[in-house]
């Protein structure tokens, strides 16, 4: 493990206001939100605060917020987000020998943007790939050292068999002495064994098992009878 806890605090602010208006963002200011394995999926619909929490991470460690490695960046003159400039992170003394020196921080954010700049990078070419490739390229080639990995909704732009892939880079990741922080719509990921899985909404925060998810409850049902859907959206 290398980050063990995420905390935030501010001095004031107004709960109307975004992010403090974000359940799970509040949460994170009145408890913290503690990480126990390896491997931590962040689940909820969108507008939840996955995508927030998981760019406020990254930047807590020293990542680009506009992703990418511990070793370039590229957007040097983005900002830190309002959430980002509040977040600190417990680290297990791994984690903190890491975080005191640049040089020996691991780490990538991966957001859509990255996936095409890594493979310019590491001399590809970009345009000669698929979107999903494009990605799988990036966990190839850059996802190979024990570090901290956050991810938002990296199986965007993958297919089943390119998740699988995906999955089992993370597995690799975990057991080499990485950790991963992802935040995700996909019940084939979050069934990861091992994982630990935080479902987001109006509750909150809360951690659930895989069977127990919204979603994955959602996909059976989909799956079992597209028409109980399809009636209330189609005409």
């Amino acid at each position: 493990m290398i980050i063990e806890r995420v905390n935030a605090s501010v001095a004031s602010y107004e709960p109307t206001e975004w992010p403090w208006s974000v359940p799970c963002v509040r949460q994170l200011l009145d408890e913290g939100l503690r990480i126990t394995a390896p491997v931590t999926f962040l689940v909820g619909e969108n507008g939840s605060g996955k995508s927030t929490l998981v760019e406020a991470v990254a930047e807590g460690f020293g990542l680009d917020p506009w992703g990418g490695s511990h070793d370039w960046r590229y957007a040097s003159h983005r900002p830190k987000s309002v959430l980002g400039e509040q977040i600190r992170l417990d680290a297990s003394p791994h984690g903190r020998r890491m975080m005191g020196s640049w040089s020996a921080r691991k780490g990538f954010f991966l957001r859509a943007e990255t996936a095409v700049d890594a493979l310019d990078r590491e001399g590809f070419a970009p345009h000669s790939v698929s979107h999903g490739e494009g990605f799988l390229a990036a966990f190839r080639g850059k996802f190979l050292q024990r570090g901290l990995y956050v991810m938002d909704e990296p199986e965007a732009a993958l297919s089943f068999a390119s998740c699988l892939e995906l999955l089992g880079h993370i597995d690799q990741l975990a057991k080499s002495g990485g950790q991963v922080i992802c935040a995700t719509h996909s019940p084939l990921l979050t069934a990861l064994p091992g994982a630990d899985i935080v479902e987001l909404g109006d509750h909150g925060m809360r951690r659930v098992a895989w069977r127990e998810l919204a979603l994955v409850d959602h996909w059976r049902r989909y799956l079992a009878d597209p028409q109980a859907y399809l009636r209330h959206v189609l005409d």
